[in-house]
């Protein structure tokens, strides 16, 4: 009984401090300056490969004028850096509303960063590998916390 009380008080502890952290790393990152953000990747080819002929890859040509692109080397002849950002200013990114969308795939950051990695992968290995089955296919709470993860990780995270 001790224990369990215990394991609870840890986990309710841990949890105020991860809510703080993410509260305060969401202020901090996510002011009216960085509303113009460059996505950037680094690909492993020359700069002339990323854009033979002056057309984008797939990916980031289907999002169109929406996105401004600039391609140059990486430091160390580490092959290029592919940037893109959002031509009109993305919505505000904290809020209800803002983790609404992101929890939909809605927000129009992640198609930024979902297409980045696509033309990565496209540029480096031919295609885009994806998994072969979803993470968890178990139908309790802890299946579906984890197919939400999922969902979202694929416009989130770093590039």
């Amino acid at each position: 009984m001790v224990l369990t009380k215990t394991i609870g008080r840890a986990a309710a502890v841990a949890g105020a401090v991860a809510g703080g952290l993410a509260a305060r790393r969401s202020r901090s990152r996510h002011d009216d300056t960085d509303v113009r953000r460059w996505f950037v990747v680094t690909v492993n080819r020359s700069p002339e490969d990323v854009m033979p002929d002056g057309k984008l890859p797939e990916p980031l040509a289907r999002l169109g004028d929406a996105i401004e692109v600039r391609i140059r080397p990486a430091p160390g002849d580490k092959g290029a850096e592919l940037a893109a950002r959002l031509t009109p200013p993305p919505p505000p990114g904290s809020g209800p509303a803002a983790a609404k969308a992101r929890l939909h795939g809605e927000d129009p950051r992640q198609q930024v960063r979902t297409a980045l990695r696509q033309a990565k992968a496209i540029l480096e290995v031919g295609e885009v590998v994806l998994p072969d089955a979803p993470g968890t296919t178990h139908p309790g709470l802890g299946g579906r916390l984890v197919a939400v993860a999922d969902r979202v990780a694929h416009g989130e995270g770093r590039l």
